[in-house]
């Protein structure tokens, strides 16, 4: 279980190349054990395993022996005297391999729910990771916002400038303000934001809500993409999973082969007989002891073919099931393969917007210094800026979230 969990961590927290961390953030890589650890949907799926598991003490069995006592009310006589009361055990043994056969069954049991655990790791590492990404997306739109306030305040002190000159007017004073007042809004929204989604960041970990989570300061886009290796998702746990199931209903029908064969018994009855009075002979008095040999033999078996006819069905039914999500997952992994993908072609194209939006804002700093300028310009440059400095933020986002689906589905 170590090495899975190991090897799953490592390829949640991509290359490593693509984080700058501050001194004061905390590593992607140890929040995930930090979840892996703490959660209690883990710890619910390895109690189950370990219950599943236990299951194996629990069929390892033979039937109860039987003990039986009986008082002759009317004693009945024989030729050695009376029989005054009888004493009987009882054992029934199952057929050779039909306790094997059990074990067998609880122990795949057992196997498949296991694979609930190394599913349960996976999705708890890719959300963590996304939920740690929609904080960094946050916490740069913030960032930019801050920026762009300052900004258009430095444009505030223009407008006034030229307002004494004659240049502009109060209206363009006013605009630049409430644009500012919008930003500022758009910001606080953003912080509600982040310590909603802070909070869950901080129960996938199990942990207080208002616990700080510090992300990494930057990401940036790599250069060329991960090489994926889409025949790996043919070992992904979800269809694995189906796999246990299907060989569970194999030894199912195994132990019915076997519990439909016939069970031996073996026991012994002891009577105790009383002396006949007044007589003398050897056997006088003598007690019985009667081993017996029987066999229980399942003539109306009925059941167990309805069993073999249900464990068929039920096999068919896995295939099916196993086949109808194999086709969910390779739905998924080309939808987060072309998002990614798509995610590339956007920060691509908002890189080369947000270029030419501040070459433009540029001009018109230097217009301001010919002493024309537009604040009606100032605003759409600046709006445009805002959009693409979002839409790059976002990009970064949409890439590093898809991509961790793509390792969920892959790795």
């Amino acid at each position: 279980m170590k090495y899975i969990k190991i090897n799953l961590k490592t390829v949640f927290v991509l290359c490593a190349l693509c984080f700058v961390f501050s001194a004061q953030s905390q590593e992607l890589e140890t929040l995930i054990d930090v979840a892996l650890n703490n959660n209690p949907e883990i710890q619910k799926f390895e109690l189950q395993y370990k219950r599943a598991s236990e299951k194996v003490n629990e069929v390892n069995t033979i039937p109860n022996t039987e003990f039986g006592v009986g008082y002759f009310v009317s004693e009945p006589e024989t030729r050695t005297g009376a029989q005054r009361f009888k004493v009987s055990a009882k054992q029934m043994l199952p057929w050779f391999g039909t306790i094997t056969s059990r074990e067998n069954y609880v122990s795949s049991l057992a196997d498949a729910k296991y694979e609930d655990i190394v599913i349960a790791k996976r999705k708890l590492m890719a959300s963590v990771s996304q939920s740690y990404y929609n904080l960094y997306a946050n916490k740069e739109k913030q960032k930019v916002l801050t920026e762009n306030i300052k900004l258009l305040e430095n444009y505030e002190t223009l407008a006034l400038t030229s307002v004494e000159v004659g240049k502009a007017s109060a209206v363009d004073v006013l605009r630049l303000q409430m644009r500012q007042n919008e930003m500022q809004q758009l910001k606080d929204v953003l912080h509600q934001q982040f310590l909603a989604e802070q909070t869950n960041f901080n129960k996938l970990l199990n942990r207080e809500n208002d616990v700080t989570v510090t992300v990494v300061d930057s990401l940036m886009m790599p250069l060329e993409s991960f090489e994926i290796n889409s025949e790996n998702l043919a070992l992904h746990p979800e269809l694995l999973k189906y796999d246990k199931l299907y060989q569970s209903i194999e030894q199912s029908e195994l132990l019915n082969q076997k519990e439909s064969s016939p069970m031996i018994g073996f026991g012994l009855d002891y009577i105790n007989v009383s002396e006949r009075p007044n007589m003398d002979f050897s056997d006088n008095g003598k007690d019985i002891i009667m081993p017996m040999v029987s066999v229980s033999i399942p003539i109306f078996n009925k059941k167990y073919k309805s069993q073999t006819r249900q464990n068929e069905l039920e096999q068919q039914e896995i295939t099916a099931q196993k086949q109808e999500r194999l086709n969910t997952l390779e739905t998924l992994l080309s939808k987060a393969i072309n998002e990614r993908i798509s995610a590339r072609i956007s920060y691509a194209t908002q890189t080369k917007n947000l270029k030419q939006a501040k070459d433009a804002e540029g001009i018109l700093i230097k217009s301001y210094e010919t002493g024309t300028i537009d604040f009606n310009d100032v605003l759409d440059i600046q709006e445009l800026q805002l959009k693409f400095q979002m839409n790059q933020i976002e990009s970064i986002r949409t890439y590093y979230v898809q991509s961790t689906i793509i390792n969920y589905l892959t790795q």
